[in-house]
């Protein structure tokens, strides 16, 4: 074995004939990958010129080396390095993003020890040679995030009476309702002379129209006031909303299948089939999150990110309290730190007043875990109805100019942003009351057996609350929104902060008792946490 190995290290007999030969040079890269020896086949390509760089990467085995990853991340860098130093044209042909998403896929569900530190300065390597890899990992997270978003949609929506029932309940009974309206309107159509006479056209000609006389004029606005009470209900009017909200759900489904097929592609290991999607997308939004955080800053030189966690740290020492879960960002604008601070407020104020009110119903005075649920369950509610409702009035937008509601022309674009404008500009006087009624209403359809939750003014003022602010961070122009990542897994310093009653012993989440407040895949409020 040691003859062995002195025969795989050894340099040619002139020291330097290998390098010359692509050919030889691919061979003993090779041999030295056989033998895990990555440091020293990295130092083979550090030393190759440009032709002969160009040809070994044109014959290396790539997926070999894939397979092989973290322990191969050594070799790859020192290619990507390599090639980004010799700044050869046309760049060769190499597949980048296939290493990317190999690393996304590690990271995604990491079992190996020291993953990050093994792969840093690869994806830095990665960053520099292939610059648009960033966004693309950045596009393909925001589907898998809005693919997550998209699940939480399909619980129940609301009647013309404002309970709580299926979609397909509802549409159901909204058809029904068209159809016995209908069948009304013909039968009255059928007793009108002007439907069922075969009248000559010279009969409605402008002269004779101008000749009729007043009875005939009264008439006709009886016949025509009748049909019109008929088909113009209040209540009719709601299966639009019922259709459009089938079309979002369908377009949510298709969204997820696409993102699970973009998993099964890229881990054909991952049992798509057997694992429940949302485990499934939030855990490869996280490894494209960690591989976005590893590749360094856009636009500057490779080297160590800024950690949250050390600012949380700072903050720590500074004398501020662990509980709020804030997370200063320098970057961020004066709208930014108004909106983080309101966040807060409503978690350490709002918050702390509904749980007071909570805590005076005898019927869950010691139901404490259940309470912690209701008022973390409203505010994760907002957020999502009130999204929801953002891109209801987009498409409903689009539908009235009869804009195709798949279109991605720069015309339709700019009227979405025009969109997106005003309701920025008017998040202040938006009515939200259906929102509210309709956070409401699903804690407590959830709840029934807790009657006196319905008479909890408090509680109400919470929920308005909850939406109103929601409203307003959804529709700024880097729009917030929660983190959407329940798992009870382990705390993660980045974007997690333990209670102060918590045990500080355990690092294992028992409960979330705030969500954590995200804008461009920045975390800006903490979550908090029940260890």
């Amino acid at each position: 074995m040691a003859d062995s190995r002195e025969r795989i290290r050894g340099p040619s007999r002139d020291g330097r004939e290998f390098l010359t030969s692509p050919r030889q040079v691919l061979r003993r890269l090779m041999l030295l990958s056989e033998g895990r020896q990555y440091r020293e086949a990295a130092g083979v390509v550090g030393r190759l010129g440009p032709s002969v760089l160009r040809s070994v990467i044109a014959e290396l085995p790539l997926d070999l080396l894939l397979e092989h990853l973290p322990h191969s991340a050594y070799l790859l860098e020192s290619f990507f390095t390599r090639l980004t130093t010799l700044n050869t044209t046309p760049k060769p042909d190499v597949p980048s993003e296939t290493v990317v998403w190999q690393l996304v896929r590690l990271f995604a569900n990491p079992h190996e020890s020291g993953l990050r530190q093994r792969c840093t300065r690869l994806l830095q390597a990665l960053a520099l040679y292939e610059p648009a890899l960033r966004q693309t990992v950045r596009e393909r997270r925001r589907c898998f995030d809005n693919a997550v978003q998209g699940l939480g949609v399909h619980g129940l929506t609301t009647d013309a009476s404002g309970q709580l029932i299926s979609l397909h309940v509802a549409l159901k009974t909204e058809l029904q309702r068209h159809v016995d309206t209908y069948k009304m309107a013909i039968h009255k159509l059928e007793e009108l002379s002007m439907v069922t006479v075969n009248q000559d056209p010279a009969h409605s000609s402008h002269q004779r129209l101008l000749a009729i006389n007043y009875g005939d004029i009264q008439q006709r606005l009886i016949d025509n006031k009748t049909l019109l009470t008929m088909l113009d209900k209040p209540a009719l009017k709601q299966l639009q909303t019922l259709v459009e909200n089938l079309s979002t759900r369908v377009e949510n489904d298709k969204e997820v299948l696409s993102c699970v097929g973009q998993v099964r592609r890229l881990d054909a290991q991952a049992l798509v089939e057997r694992r429940p999607a949302a485990g499934l997308l939030m855990n490869f939004s996280r490894g494209c999150e960690v591989v976005l955080h590893m590749m360094g800053p856009e636009g500057g030189p490779p080297g160590p990110t800024l950690s949250m966690g050390k600012g949380t740290a700072q903050s720590g020492a500074g004398g501020s309290s662990c509980s709020d879960g804030y997370h200063s960002d320098d970057s961020g604008s004066d709208d930014g730190s108004e909106m983080v601070s309101l966040y807060r407020n409503l978690y350490v104020e709002n918050r702390a007043d509904a749980l007071e009110a909570l805590d005076s119903l005898p019927q869950i005075k010691h139901a404490h875990s259940l309470k912690g649920k209701i008022l973390f369950s409203m505010i994760v509610l907002s957020f999502r109805l009130c999204h929801g409702m953002r891109e209801r009035k987009v498409l409903e937008v689009r539908r009235t100019l009869n804009c195709a509601l798949d279109s991605s022309s720069e015309t339709t674009l700019a009227l979405d942003r025009s969109v997106r404008q005003h309701l920025h500009e008017t998040v202040d006087s938006f009515p939200l009351g259906e929102i509210e009624r309709s956070v409401f209403n699903q804690v407590l359809s959830t709840l029934h057996e807790y009657p006196c939750l319905e008479s909890c003014p408090p509680l109400t003022h919470y929920v308005s609350a909850c939406v109103r602010l929601a409203w307003r961070m959804i529709n700024q122009k880097s729009p917030y929104y929660l983190d959407m990542d329940f798992n009870l897994g382990f705390l993660r310093p980045e974007k997690h902060e333990r209670h102060p009653q918590a045990d500080r012993r355990s690092d294992l989440i028992k409960a979330f008792l705030w969500p954590a407040l995200m804008q461009n895949n920045q975390c800006a409020f903490k979550a908090v946490v029940a260890t």
